[in-house]
Formats: structure tokens, sequence, C-alpha cells
């Protein structure tokens, strides 16, 4: 496995990692338990050390799958959990929201430190940018669990340039999560460009486009009800019917290089930038493996000026994400 830096942070990590969220939920029923403790040790043997999950996934259902199968390697992998929803720390009752106030943020990092059965968290993002609490309050709380031990690095997601800067001249951040793929290309306006002068690291997720650019979905995917993708404008069959001219790009690059779309996919990401560390979730060991073959995926200037020359002509259509998640991004 090759290994990357977030940002001038120092913190180093497999070029993959790992996003966990969908082995409690959200793209459907929860799979069993027992199977993702053995795909995360799967994951951990093929040398991916930075994992991904949030207090909110579940609730906290998913840092305890994390806690229960990191913990006979704590030592040897990067942990990557969030705050800022307005969740009871002890109850998980759902308020509304966010809430990042710093005495909040602090009874919720005690609390993630018990699921995830550690004694400090490698990685600590804000969730979502609180209005209603100033983000250099925000920085400072995190300081404060830094100086403690607690916590190791600061993180923001789905933050604005503007929040970045000013979180970073309280706390320096090691890395920004959002999402960022062939299939949302926001990041590359102003973003990237600003993590790469300030020195902070670039984790998106939805890597591949919630499973779009897999090309395993077509425009009569049926999704469980309870996926959350049945919510999301971009997976309408509208949408989709309308989409499939970007998964055939990917598809047209991915025969020619022997490889699949998913690859072709990835390594474009990890081809952007050096400090760019994606984070694909799967359920399966298959599709696992498949992700992995990404970092040795050697996409060439010609593969690359092909990809962007030809996804430059599709609009894509419909939103990323449903209206009201919209509203959180960017603050």
């Amino acid at each position: 496995m090759k290994i990357r830096k977030l940002g001038s942070s120092g913190l180093e990590v497999s070029a993959l990692g790992l996003g966990c969220m969908g082995m409690t939920a959200i793209y459907g029923p929860a799979p069993d338990k027992n199977e993702m403790v053995k795909l995360i040790h799967a994951a951990y043997d093929r040398g991916i050390t930075l994992f991904d999950t949030a207090e909110v996934y579940g609730p906290f259902a998913n840092e305890e799958l994390l806690g229960e199968a990191l913990a006979p390697i704590r030592d040897e992998v990067v942990i990557a959990t969030k705050f800022g929803f307005d969740i009871d720390p002890k109850t998980g009752a759902r308020g509304v929201g966010t809430n990042s106030r710093p005495e909040h943020i602090k009874a919720a990092a005690e609390a993630c430190l018990k699921r995830l059965r550690t004694d400090r968290i490698d990685l600590f993002y804000q969730h979502r940018v609180d209005p209603a609490v100033p983000i250099e309050d925000v920085a400072g709380a995190v300081k404060d669990l830094i100086a403690e031990g607690k916590v190791k690095h600061f993180g923001l997601s789905e933050a604005g340039v503007q929040t970045i800067r000013r979180a970073h001249a309280v706390q320096p951040l090691t890395a920004v999560q959002s999402e960022y793929s062939l299939f949302w290309r926001g990041p590359e306006l102003e973003l990237l460009s600003v993590l790469e002068e300030l020195g902070i690291g670039f984790v998106p997720f939805s890597p591949l486009g919630a499973g779009f650019l897999t090309g395993k979905i077509s425009e009569g995917t049926k999704f469980d009800p309870t996926d959350f993708r049945n919510h999301v404008p971009r997976f309408s069959p509208e949408a989709r019917k309308a989409n499939m001219a970007l998964v055939e790009v990917v598809k047209a690059v991915a025969t020619r290089k022997s490889a699949t779309a998913a690859q072709v996919a990835l390594a474009w990401l990890l081809a952007q930038k050096p400090w760019i560390v994606p984070i694909p979730g799967t359920t399966k060991l298959n599709r696992l493996e498949e992700n992995l073959g990404s970092v040795d995926l050697e996409l060439s200037a010609a593969d690359l000026d092909l990809i962007n020359d030809e996804v430059s002509k599709i609009q894509v259509e419909g939103d990323r994400l449903p209206e009201a998640v919209l509203k959180m991004t960017g603050l």
C-alpha cells in the first residue's frame, strides 16, 4: 500500500481510506455486524490504515462497530470520526440540526472515545458547520482537546473556504472532508487551491459518486426503500439516464487500461493532488479489493486530458444531495 501525508500536518495514512458509514445503515438494511468486522480486518490486512466514521451514523452504532473491530490493532491505524449534530452524547436522542457549542463538543468527544475503545481520536472533524457558533469557538474547543491528548488532529467537513481559513488560524487543520469525484467537481472551483495554500489535506467522500461511477447502476436500478439515494435528485431515473454519458467516458478508459470503471474513477482522484486520500465505502470484500487496485493504476497525462476533455462536454443532471442537506454545506 502506498502512503500519503495529509497536507503539512505529517499525518501519514494509506493512499485509500475506508468509509465505514454504509456498514451500519444508509444504503439499505444494516449488514451483518460480524461480517463487517471481518471486512474491516481484511481492509487492514491489505494495507488500509485510515478508517472513517461519525457519531451520527446510527447514531453511535458505526463508532461501536469500528471500536470493536479495531481494538486489537488500535495503534496501527488512524481513526477519523465526527461531531457537530445535535445528538445527546449519552442517549443518542436527536435534536434539530447542528450543535457545536464547545461544551457539547467536549461531551461528544468523551462519548466517542468510549465507543471507539480508545484514549485518543486521531482525526476529529466538525461534521457540518454550525451557523449559531463562531468557528473560532469550535476550533478553540478542539484545540483544548488536543492539548489534553484526547484528539490528535482537527478537521472540517463540507465547510466553505472562509470558515476553513478562520478555523485554521485558531487550530491548524489537518484535513477537510467534502464530496469530490468525476460526478461532483465543485471543490475545483476554489477549495483545492485554498487547501494547497494552507497545507491542509483533502479527504473526498463519495469518490465513486455513491456507487454511480462503478457502472453498476442504471436508470432501471431499484434501491431498497431505506436507501438514501431514493431522496437524492441526481439518482432520479431521469437524471441517471442523462448521467450515464459520464459513466461511459470512465468505462471507455477502463477498457483501454484493462481496469474497472471504479478503479479509473479512484485513480483519477488520486492523480489530482498527492495530498488527496479518498475514502470509498463498501460492505463487500470483492469491491474492497477492486477499489484497492486503483492505487497502482497509473493514468498518463494523456489519459487525464482525455477524461477531462470528455467530461467537460457533459452536463451532470440533478443536485448531489437533497435540498435540506445541501443548505448545511459550504457555510
